[in-house]
Order: C-alpha cells, then structure tokens, then sequence
C-alpha cells in the first residue's frame, strides 16, 4: 500500500520535471506553442496512472527526454558558433 506522503512526494515530482520541460521548451525549433501543446498531451495521456513503478518509469522517460533537448540544443549553439567563425572552405 502506498501512503499518502509517497503520492504527494511522486506528485510533487512530476509537476517539476513538468514544468522544467516546459522551462526547456521554450527555445524548441517548431515553436513553444508545439511544444507545450504536445508536452500537455502526453502527460495528460498517462494521468490516470496509479501504479508507483509505471509513474517512475515515466519520469525517467521525461528525463530522458529532457536530456536530449539539453543536446538539441548543445548541438544548435555549436553549429552556429561553427558557422560564425569557420570558413566554409573547410
């Protein structure tokens, strides 16, 4: 049995990994507005979810996931600083 201090504690964690996407999202290529709207979808989809270990699994598919915009990201600035001070003769 799951108490209620264990609920409110994996509550509590996947309203943070929540809004730290969206954090995150605000830079996406197609748009914020993309991104949350999808974002939304996809935790709405799993919000009947009851069983502690599916919930686990979940954020750590959303830090998963979090961890390849990080490199989405990376990989942009690192393009654009490639592009700002190399030739292109290369």
């Amino acid at each position: 049995m799951v108490s209620r201090i264990d609920t409110l504690a994996l509550r509590y964690k996947v309203i943070r990994q929540f809004k730290q996407l969206l954090l995150m999202g605000r830079e996406y290529p197609r748009g914020y507005r993309y991104f949350r709207d999808n974002l939304h979808a996809g935790f709405k989809k799993n919000a009947g979810l009851t069983d502690v270990k599916e919930i686990e699994q979940k954020l750590k598919f959303a830090e998963h996931i979090e961890r390849e915009i990080a490199a989405l990201y990376s990989l942009r600035k690192y393009r654009a600083m490639k592009q700002r001070y190399y030739d292109g003769d290369q």
